[in-house]
C-alpha cells in the first residue's frame, strides 16, 4: 500500500511524504520562494547597481515600477522627513503600485552601493495573480517593520 501526503505551509515550503509498506520516505522538497527571488525571475525584471548616494527615484517621479533590494541599503525619505531603510532581501516602492496614486510620495536614495531589482507595474500585478501567496509575504514584511517602529518609538500613529 502506498500512501502520499504533501504538506505545505508558508514558512516550511513544500514536502511530499510517501508512506511504503510502513517505510516513510520524502521524495520531494521545495522552500518557499522569496519575494526578491520572485520578482528577480521575472523575464522583465532588470538588475540595477548603484552607487552610495544615488537616487533610485525622486518624490514626483511616475510611480511605474516596484523594487527590491539584492544587495546594499536603500533609504527611503517621506514628505515629513520620515526615513525607511530597506535592505537585502525586501521590497520597496510597492504601495505607491498597488494603490495607483501615481507619483511616488518620497525619494529613495542608495545609503551603501546597492544591488536592486525593478520590475514594472503591471509585470508586478501579474506576478501578484500568479502567486498570491507574494501578497502574504509583503504583509509580513510590513508587520515585522511596524513591529520594529513599535519597539524603537519610531512608530506614529
Amino acid at each position: 500500500m502506498v500512501i502520499s501526503v504533501t504538506f505545505c505551509g508558508i514558512c516550511q515550503g513544500v514536502q511530499q511524504v510517501i508512506l511504503i509498506r510502513g517505510d516513510l520516505r520524502l521524495v520531494a522538497s521545495s522552500t518557499v520562494t522569496t519575494p526578491i527571488e520572485l520578482l528577480s525571475a521575472q523575464l522583465d525584471c532588470e538588475v540595477i547597481t548603484l552607487p552610495t548616494r544615488a537616487h533610485v527615484f525622486s518624490r514626483g517621479n511616475s510611480a511605474d515600477s516596484i523594487y527590491g533590494v539584492r544587495r546594499g541599503i536603500v533609504e527611503v525619505i517621506g514628505e515629513k522627513g520620515e526615513r525607511l531603510c530597506y535592505r537585502s532581501g525586501e521590497l520597496f516602492s510597492f504601495e505607491e503600485i498597488v494603490w495607483r496614486s501615481g507619483v511616488y510620495r518620497a525619494d529613495a536614495v542608495a545609503r551603501t552601493p546597492v544591488e536592486i531589482v525593478q520590475l514594472d507595474r503591471l509585470q508586478f500585478l501579474n506576478l501578484m495573480h500568479n502567486h498570491p501567496t507574494l501578497a502574504i509575504l509583503l504583509i509580513a514584511q510590513q508587520h515585522e517593520r511596524l513591529r520594529e517602529q513599535r519597539t524603537s518609538g519610531t512608530c506614529c500613529y
